[in-house]
């Protein structure tokens, strides 16, 4: 049996895949239906959704946020834990890129050596396998 394929979702993927699924373009999509890959949530997401929520800059994300571990479980995905080596990589990233929830799923990503199905352009300069 051949190793796991994993993937990290970053967390406008996670709220399109949750909240919006018809929002992920067909790449992204086929990637988090495949079911012989897992799919990582990071606690970082968690943080993201719930601090964006609470100041208000994610309308209709509430009952998601509140439900986070819930929702999770529904869409199939896995959680992954930030840990100190996440921590000191986020810390210590190169570049001028200053969001510190992008930070940490670049430094998981890295970490952990796994895609991350995401957007953000920007994630190319950290030489990341980018799936969007």
């Amino acid at each position: 049996m051949g190793a796991v394929v994993r993937v990290l979702l970053d967390t406008h993927a996670l709220l399109w895949a949750g909240l919006e699924p018809w929002k992920l373009p067909k790449a992204a999509a086929e990637v988090l239906e495949e079911v012989d890959i897992e799919v990582l949530v990071s606690a970082a997401s968690a943080w993201e959704i719930a601090t964006k929520v609470r100041i208000g800059k994610l309308p209709g994300a509430e009952r998601f946020a509140a439900e986070f571990p819930d929702r999770l479980a529904i869409l199939g995905f896995l959680q992954l834990a930030v840990t100190v080596e996440h921590g000191q990589r986020a810390g210590l990233l190169p570049g001028k890129h200053k969001d510190p929830f992008d930070r940490m799923l670049i430094a998981q990503a890295q970490a952990e050596n796994i895609p991350i199905v995401s957007n953000e352009k920007i994630f190319d300069e950290y030489h990341l396998l980018r799936i969007w």
